[in-house]
């Protein structure tokens, strides 16, 4: 039997009017005069090329019950829209409770009843729906109804919880006017909830609380209902301990209390939600009592009782072994359904149901446990009114909120008349957005930006200006013109289009991606004042996890290097750049953020098969002692020469500073009140500070500390900029926000970022001359002072170290203490965890000894430990970088003092750099002469 030849049509020939569905892909060859099939030309037109990435739909929005003529409508009144991330800890339900908003929104079920899975509407990747986890922070627009019936836009963004991906919740609290943490009711506060409320408060974002998967209380751990309330009541405390303790540095934030109105219990899985007002309102609607249901909630919390003779509530206990009155009257009913549901008893759940006024049909009552208890919950307690009217209260709406949100975020002067526009959140005012996030085309070859309007009105077929985070009106070079060709209301798994969006709405904008790498701000071109940038993203941890990638074919090496740039722009927080030795490395949060970059890189943006090195980490370099004598350099001229000491900055300054504590920009009082009284500084030391480095919040501090007796102010202030250019901008740290050269120098041990140091200008003898003074002669100068005075302060290596929080049962803690032990963690308490079997252990475990560490984890307990880590800290890495005298064995494992000198070595192999390093390149040679005579006197004294 003669077999049939097969070989694929190309696209061109495959038009759905020729071929059917079954014949477009392969046919039998049939003998022609044409060319052979290994000879077939190209297609004219290129088919489209689509990437499987995206698990939903791209359709109109068809399926919502409010038309789009609605939604725009309600967009166009500042007043009725409401903006808020969704934010919280892995696992807490945060998906999970927008599928029940979905739901209630739009003519689709998130719930499959056969698998007994929700659909998770807004992980719209394939990898999320494989993995169950979040990866992406997903916006949608849902018309939600207030418990009056009013209609309000609601812009809810769905973050991830995984703490590698806080990059995600940075950029979606930017956009937010407020924030909506999630708690998992039976694991109550946990890593990221507590880094959540840390950066609400840090973003001046107001906080409002749902309490979720509260049935776990009933159906898992099982408590009764007053231990139920008792967990509960604890999960609030510490969440306001949080807020309290956040709130003391940052700003006021209100503390949350049910009784207030910012708290909603929920349980997204079976579908239902309400505070205590709202429960109070469907109470007093079913029993047909008339009273206030807002006084009535504001009784349904805390040590009040029900007395049932007076028909009062009391502080004390009316009778022996009387519940207070949130167990009476919520607690104790909602045990009671899930107890005939999940028990099956039809009779008993009938006359239940429908003393609620709720009846279901026979065929209800077959249906398995999860779908019957889905359609009870919402039967009693409709739609999430409670939830909108907790938003609509303590949430401000977009106009209310722009003051407080332009004072934190926009980087120009707050007396300019765009200020005005976007604090009153003017639809007329001059176009100003704010871009925090782009989402990648169908064909993953472009993107498009997502931002919130916070003045003017932006519309398609609009010319733009696209200023990036290095625009500055003195410095426009990051600046480009483009045209808006299409505007969308992004609704997670499909686009609506729309034609402008007015101030105060979240928009897709198509046509201004190619020059933004991180955020941007759009404006109209030619304004009349100054335009400035919106402040680039702060984040809340730091991309120390690093590996090196290149293509498996050295020819797609073009096409790699495309994909990292893309995969710069798909993720927030990840630094791509190439070292000295050519190699190109990737920055990420953690093992699972970078295996997620690798799969895109490989997958959607380069489609290529990629090489990947063993991931290592990003050390800093510092100093533990000033230095041993004053150190100098001169310019190439001979003119000019500048003295330098480099000692340690005092313990937390480092953190004040970049967490924003304190800040140049801010007045000479309050920064010389901060040093003052927080460190002890004098007045004068305070005032000298000529700037932080590498930027306006660098970890490190340049101070002039010279006399005026001996030094002219006059000439060390003219070339200030240039001390402070060559000290700090270009050789320190590879900031993505002021795109440095790939050139630059950074620390002089292995070119790793200097952290927590402070420089001091002792003398400086500056050429009258300006010719004789300018930067060519003074950037490179400063460098080499600021080096030696470095490397003769004793310097050493810091490194990275991760929080690592474990839930493990009681058994398992002794098997964790040993597994920490042999990577240099070490435990710094182990806690059970309130209401629960499960104890907590909290520990600290260098970065670099983390590779693998779950696994190892997994293995000694059976695999029923589970840890989260994030970033915590930096620490000096044990042992001298500069001991020569060490000596470096392969394949065997350094000891504890020999690390710093081993990670320095490595690093600088891996980098191209010699294995020591070399003074010559930063001692002039009268410094050399100096100190080798210091050096000969001390052998004298010995």
């Amino acid at each position: 039997m003669a077999m049939t030849q097969f070989f694929v049509i190309p696209a061109v020939f495959t038009a759905p009017l020729l071929l059917s569905p079954e014949l477009s892909g392969r046919i039998p060859i049939q003998k022609t005069t044409g060319p052979s099939p290994s000879r077939m030309p190209k297609p004219i037109v290129a088919p489209p090329r689509v990437v499987k990435f995206d698990g939903g739909t791209r359709a109109g929005a068809t399926s919502t019950y409010a038309s789009t003529d609605f939604i725009l409508g309600l967009a166009s009144n500042p007043l009725l829209v409401r903006n808020v991330a969704l934010v919280g800890h892995l696992q807490h339900g945060k998906t999970v409770f927008m599928d029940m908003l979905v739901e209630q929104t739009h003519e689709v079920d998130t719930f499959d009843s056969e698998g007994e899975r929700h659909i998770r509407f807004t992980d719209t990747r394939v990898d999320e729906q494989e993995r169950r986890v979040s990866i992406k922070a997903v916006p949608m627009s849902l018309v939600l109804e207030s418990g009056n019936g009013k209609s309000y836009l609601c812009n809810i963004m769905d973050t991830p919880g995984h703490v590698n991906f806080s990059d995600e919740m940075t950029a979606a609290l930017r956009l937010a006017d407020g924030a909506v943490l999630v708690v998992d009711a039976a694991e109550g506060v946990m890593v990221n909830t507590e880094r959540a409320i840390r950066h609400a408060i840090q973003e001046r974002l107001p906080i409002v609380v749902v309490i979720n998967k509260v049935d776990r209380l009933i159906t898992e751990l099982k408590l009764p209902p007053n231990d139920a309330y008792f967990k509960l009541r604890h999960t609030l405390d510490t969440i306001n301990d949080l807020i309290s303790s956040c709130s003391t540095t940052v700003g006021g934030t209100q503390l949350v209390d049910p009784a207030a109105g910012n708290v909603c219990f929920a349980s997204g899985s079976a579908g239902w939600s309400f505070t205590l007002q709202s429960f109070a309102h469907l109470y007093l609607k079913i029993h047909g009592i008339q009273f206030d249901h807002e006084k009535f909630a504001s009784r349904l919390w805390g040590d009040l009782y029900y007395d049932h003779n007076s028909r009062t509530f009391k502080k004390k206990p009316p009778a022996a072994g009387a519940n207070r009155s949130f167990i009476e009257f919520i607690l104790e009913p909602l045990y009671k359904i899930y107890s005939q549901v999940v028990g099956e008893q039809q009779k008993i759940l009938e006359i239940t149901l429908a003393d609620l006024g709720v009846t279901l049909s026979n065929a209800a009552y077959k249906l398995n446990v999860r779908p019957l208890l889905r359609l009870a919950c919402r039967s009693i307690f409709g739609t999430a009114t409670g939830f909108t009217d907790m938003l609509v209260k303590n949430i401000p709406n977009v106009k209310d909120g722009a003051a407080r949100k332009i004072e934190h975020i926009y980087t120009g002067q707050q007396d300019s008349s765009i200020v005005d526009a976007m604090k009153k959140c003017d639809s007329h005012g001059p176009l100003m957005v704010n871009v925090t996030k782009l989402y990648p085309k169908p064909d993953c070859s472009v993107f498009d930006a997502f931002g919130r309007v916070y003045s003017g009105t932006i519309q398609t077929g609009q010319t733009v200006w696209v200023l990036g985070e290095g625009y500055s009106p003195d410095d426009e070079e990051d600046m480009t013109v483009k045209e808006v060709t299409k505007l969308w209301v992004y609704q997670a798994r499909y686009r609506v289009p729309i034609s402008n969006a007015p101030a105060g709405s979240w928009v897709l904008i198509e046509g201004v991606d190619a020059s933004i790498m991180k955020t941007a701000t759009i404006c109209p071109m030619n304004m009349d004042e100054d335009v400035y940038i919106f402040r680039p993203l702060r984040f809340n941890t730091l991309p120390v996890v690093k590996i090196a990638a290149e293509p498996l074919n050295p020819s797609e090496l073009p096409k790699m290097v495309e994909g990292l740039r893309k995969i710069s722009k798909s993720y927030p927080l990840a630094i791509t750049k190439v070292e000295e030795s050519g190699e190109h490395t990737i920055l990420g949060t953690g093992e699972l953020y970078l295996d997620s970059i690798m799969k895109d890189l490989r997958e959607l943006y380069s489609e290529v098969e990629v090489k990947v090195a063993d991931p290592v980490v990003t050390f800093c370099e510092t100093v533990v002692d000033t230095s041993s004598m004053k150190c100098f350099a001169e310019t190439p001229n001979k003119r000019n020469k500048i003295t330098m000491l480099a000692e340690p900055l005092e313990k937390g300054l480092a953190e004040d500073i970049e967490n924003g504590l304190v800040s140049l920009d801010s007045r000479q009082k309050e920064v010389t009140d901060f040093f003052r009284q927080r460190y002890q500084w004098d007045v004068l030391a305070a005032r000298s500070i000529w700037a932080f480095g590498p930027d306006k919040q660098g970890p490190n501090i340049l101070l002039d500390d010279s006399l005026s007796v001996e030094v002219d102010k006059n000439l060390l202030n003219a070339v200030k900029d240039s001390i402070v250019q060559g000290a700090f901008l270009n050789h320190f740290i590879y900031c993505p926000n002021l795109r440095f050269q790939w050139g630059a120098r950074e620390g002089p041990l292995c070119d790793e970022p200097i952290r927590n140091v402070k420089f001091k200008i002792l003398n400086a003898n500056i050429a009258p001359e300006p010719l004789h003074r300018g930067g060519g002669q003074i950037i490179p100068t400063a460098r080499r002072v600021v080096y030696s005075a470095f490397l003769m302060a004793n310097p050493r290596l810091m490194e990275p170290v991760y929080y690592i929080e474990i839930q493990t049962p009681i058994d398992c803690v002794s098997a964790i203490y040993t597994v920490l032990s042999r990577r240099r963690g070490h435990v710094t308490a182990d806690v059970p965890k309130p209401g629960t079997p499960v104890y907590v252990v909290k520990a600290f475990l260098p970065v670099i000894e983390s590779f693998g560490f779950e696994t190892d984890l997994r293995y000694h307990t059976q695999g029923q430990a589970f840890c989260v880590s994030v970033f915590d800290h930096w620490a000096i890495v044990p042992g001298d970088p500069l001991d020569k005298g060490i000596v470096l064995r392969p394949l065997e494992p350094a000891p504890i003092q020999h690390l710093a000198r081993e990670f320095m070595v490595k690093t600088r192999r891996r980098k191209g750099m010699s294995e020591d390093v070399s003074i010559n390149k930063f001692f002039d040679e009268a410094m050399m002469n100096e100190l080798a005579q210091q050096t000969a006197d001390i052998h004298l004294m010995m």
